[in-house]
C-alpha cells in the first residue's frame, strides 16, 4: 500500500502586510478558500502575530562562521578601490579646488570616536538649548577607544600612542564630571512649589 505524502499549508492570517498596511479582505478569503480545499491531511500553519517576538536564528559560533576566500577578498578590495577611485575623480570635476587627503589613518578612527563620544556628553549643543546627554553612549565610545589602546599596544608610533592618551585622558574625565554631577542632582530634593 503506498502511503500519500503528507502535504501542509501555510495560512498567513495577519491583520497587517510586511509594510504595515491592513490586509486585503479578498485576498485573506481567497487563501481560506485555497486551505479548505487542501487535502484532509493538511496542516494549517499559524505565523505569530505583529505583536509576539518572532524568534530569530541563533548565528553559530563564531569560530565557525566562514570566511571569504583569498580571491574573493583580493576581487572584493579591487572592486573598492576601483569604485573609490570614480568617486574621487567625480569629486575633483564637480569641486575644482585643492584636493584634501582622502586616506584614513589610525587618527582618524580616534578622532571618530572621540568626536562620537564628546557628543554624547552634549557638545555640540545649540546656545539656549539644554544638552542631550547619552552616557551610555558616550561610555561605549570610551571603551572603544580603550579596546583600541589594548589591542593596539606596541604596534603604534609614538605619536599615535599619544593621541589617544590623551584623548581617553580627556573623555573619562568628562565622563566622571557629568556622572559626579547627575549624581550630585539626583541627591538634592525637589523644588517645592509656592
Amino acid at each position: 500500500m503506498e502511503e500519500k505524502p503528507s502535504s501542509f499549508t501555510v495560512t498567513d492570517r495577519r491583520k497587517f502586510t510586511l509594510e504595515g498596511d491592513p490586509r486585503d479582505e479578498a485576498t485573506t478569503a481567497a487563501e481560506q478558500e485555497s486551505g479548505e480545499r487542501a487535502d484532509t491531511t493538511a496542516r494549517v500553519i499559524n505565523f505569530p502575530r505583529q505583536e509576539e517576538p518572532i524568534p530569530t536564528e541563533v548565528a553559530p559560533p563564531e569560530e565557525h562562521v566562514p570566511g571569504p576566500t583569498a580571491k574573493e577578498a583580493a576581487d572584493q578590495h579591487a572592486a573598492y578601490q576601483q569604485s573609490s577611485r570614480e568617486i574621487d575623480s567625480m569629486l575633483r570635476h564637480a569641486n575644482a579646488g585643492p584636493e584634501a587627503s582622502q586616506e584614513a589613518t589610525f587618527e582618524h578612527v580616534i578622532q571618530s570616536i572621540y568626536l562620537s563620544a564628546i557628543m554624547a556628553m552634549g557638545a555640540g549643543t545649540e546656545q539656549g538649548q539644554q544638552p542631550r546627554l547619552d552616557i551610555v553612549g558616550a561610555r561605549q565610545s570610551i571603551d572603544m577607544l580603550a579596546i583600541l589602546q589594548e589591542k593596539t599596544k606596541g604596534n603604534l608610533t609614538e605619536k599615535e600612542q599619544r593621541l589617544l592618551q590623551n584623548a581617553l585622558f580627556d573623555l573619562r574625565m568628562m565622563f566622571v564630571e557629568i556622572t559626579n554631577a547627575i549624581a550630585k542632582q539626583a541627591q538634592q530634593p525637589p523644588p517645592k512649589k509656592k
